[in-house]
């Protein structure tokens, strides 16, 4: 049995995922290996991955030229070409899924950032890539925005897997977890089975620190800069262990239910000032995911620690706020910024990827 840092990191109950997917890690092994060598269990992907991998070297030429025989639309030819990648991803990852009880083993594919304002159109997005893509380890990725909530909490109802995305703050992490014990009550009271639709809950990290500590070096309170973070993880996850006990819960999980699982995003280190496995080591605990970039997974491998972390300094994690709040720091409005933002970068790597989609076409079409 191989062993690593990463396969200790396992063992303390953090399952290790990649925020990457690309043909070019299937065709030559590098996701097999990964699994292997680096317990890799999951993996997630965004219009932005895919564009970069389209941009580089051609590993999607000849399946772009044989798409673009049924369309020319460049929406549909990105779907048509990542669902090829995701299914490929799934049936490598099923025996993980297999032996996990359907816990890890999922590849992700995103809803259309475009549609984060709209939920009737996420949902019937989110609906028909199941459907298409036609795995029971597919997770479809909504962001959790408000409109987003409702989309989620109707997909869970109809026993669809879903990874909420672009979580930022406590408030709106709640109201993710809400959904997601509404849509399994709908899913219960309508005679379905709870145990066979999953949930992830993505929380980003290291953008919070990003805004947070750009903010407190405008007031001169560089003392408290790099822990919000951390902090805020930490709280989301006390939440999570509240949220999934107790009678509600109790009844759901007597149905055969699974919690929903806070997964770390954003995890790789944007300050080179802090450790680059900080957003790795700090947020150590069971029934955990971690997804991470390629570049921190080989930095945990070489020099990350384990041990359990997430339960620690909890009291100061909530005494923080205050610290911050007192500095000048408005919460609520560092989250709000870090939300609207992300959804506008999303769509537009989204639309970018229209455009290199529409480039890459003319190449192919011109050799």
């Amino acid at each position: 049995m191989t062993t690593s840092r990463l396969h200790e990191l396992s063992a303390h109950g953090v399952s290790v995922w990649i925020d990457t997917l690309s043909r070019e890690m299937l065709a030559t092994g590098e996701l097999a290996r990964l699994m292997d060598e680096d317990a890799v269990v999951g993996v997630t992907s965004n219009p932005t991955i895919f564009q970069k991998a389209l941009a580089e070297g051609d590993w999607y030429d000849d399946r772009l030229r044989e798409a673009a025989r049924e369309t020319e639309d460049p929406t549909e030819l990105f779907l048509t070409l990542a669902q090829q990648d995701v299914r490929e991803a799934c049936d490598l990852m099923a025996p993980i899924w297999e032996r996990t009880g359907g816990i890890d083993g999922y590849v992700s594919l995103e809803v259309d950032p475009t549609l984060a304002y709209d939920r009737e159109a996420s949902f019937d997005q989110a609906m028909r890539f199941h459907e298409q893509v036609d795995r029971k380890n597919l997770y479809v990725k909504i962001p959790g925005t408000q409109p987003g909530l409702g989309a989620i909490e109707d997909c869970i109802a109809r026993g669809r897997s879903i990874n909420v995305t672009l979580i930022f703050s406590l408030a709106r992490y709640a109201a993710v977890v809400e959904a997601y014990l509404r849509g399994l009550e709908r899913l219960v009271a309508a005679g379905g089975d709870p145990g066979s639709v999953l949930s992830v809950a993505s929380f980003f990290v290291s953008r919070v620190d990003t805004e947070t500590d750009r903010r407190l070096d405008e007031l001169g309170r560089t003392d408290l800069q790099g822990r919000l973070a951390i902090a805020n993880a930490k709280l989301a996850y006390e939440h999570w262990r509240q949220a999934f006990s107790g009678p509600r819960w109790e009844f759901l999980a007597g149905k055969g239910a699974r919690t929903q699982r806070c997964l770390w995003a954003s995890t790789s280190t944007k300050d080179p000032a802090y450790r680059d496995v900080l957003y790795v080591e700090e947020l150590i605990g069971p029934d955990v995911v971690n997804t991470m970039p390629l570049e921190t997974v080989s930095a945990f491998q070489d020099h990350g620690e384990v041990r359990d972390t997430l339960t620690e300094d909890l009291d100061e994690a909530k005494a923080l706020l205050d610290e911050l709040a007192a500095a000048g720091i408005d919460y609520d409005d560092v989250v709000a910024t870090l939300e609207a933002e992300g959804v506008e970068k999303f769509s537009a790597s989204f639309d970018e990827l229209r455009q290199g989609i529409r480039d890459k076409l003319g190449v192919v079409a011109a050799r």
